[in-house]
């Protein structure tokens, strides 16, 4: 089925036409997105959030709503969220994780005038994995894992940022630096094999955002929140969910 996850609308249409169960939904649209990421769409969301987060919590309550989901929800998270030191991404860092400053991350007025969505990006992971963490405990017949595919290579830099950035990423840090320093690389099917066994493996349990060891984009997987804490809090969670469900109409 085809739908745009940018648009309420187009989703709800996709799952009309669904008329079998599914057994597992893997979340894995959105990225930086490009020049648009800060445009507002008709849902309040900006671009950013809406192909990250909006189409995706619709798909998932409109599934669970008719009955038509059965195992296991994936959503794709990053490891911009705990941050990166060795690369300078800084772990993402809100003031009280309350359901208006999720709100405003979501509309990007958090950020104020100027709207860097590299920046945003890792804001925009922590809300849609604090909505995952937040569906386990309420739906706990359903598994429901966050998981970052890590640095994978075979995916294209983003188009916003700037052209001797992008070109440094692309022909000199993906090929050469990042398998040198190690931890850093992988191929494209290892990061997609994290995520067949993120919602197959039972080692993998609900509630749970998985992605590389600290301070690594690739290697084994690990439970994100003994060292990002508040991936702990059930409050910030919820909050998280409360405000993505602001937007849905």
């Amino acid at each position: 089925m085809i739908g745009d996850v940018s648009d309420i609308y187009s989703v709800r249409k996709a799952v009309e036409k669904i008329k079998e169960s599914i057994d597992a939904v893997i979340l894995n649209a959105g990225g930086v997105v490009g020049k648009t990421a800060g445009q507002m769409t008709s849902s309040g969301m900006n671009e950013l959030a809406a192909t990250n987060i909006l189409g995706h919590v619709v798909l998932v309550d409109e599934l669970i709503k008719h009955d038509k989901l059965k195992k296991a929800v994936l959503i794709a998270s990053a490891e911009a969220v705990p941050g990166v030191k060795a690369l300078g991404m800084k772990p993402v860092a809100m003031k009280t994780s309350s359901a208006d400053e999720f709100a405003a991350v979501l509309d990007g007025s958090y950020f104020g005038n100027k709207f860097d969505a590299m920046q945003a990006y890792g804001y925009v992971k922590y809300a849609g994995t604090m909505w995952a963490l937040s569906m386990a405990r309420k739906y706990p017949d359903l598994k429901f894992v966050a998981v970052s595919p890590g640095n994978t290579k075979g995916t294209d830099a983003p188009t916003n940022i700037p052209p001797a950035m992008r070109f440094m990423l692309r022909y000199l840090m993906m090929p050469i630096v990042f398998p040198l320093i190690g931890g850093m690389v992988h191929e494209l099917a290892v990061g997609a094999k994290r995520f067949v066994d993120a919602i197959s493996d039972a080692r993998y349990q609900s509630g749970i955002f998985y992605a590389s060891k600290e301070g690594k984009l690739s290697g084994d997987m690990v439970d994100q929140s003994t060292f990002y804490t508040d991936l702990k809090n059930t409050a910030f969670q919820d909050n998280a969910d409360k405000a993505i469900h602001r937007f849905i109409k």
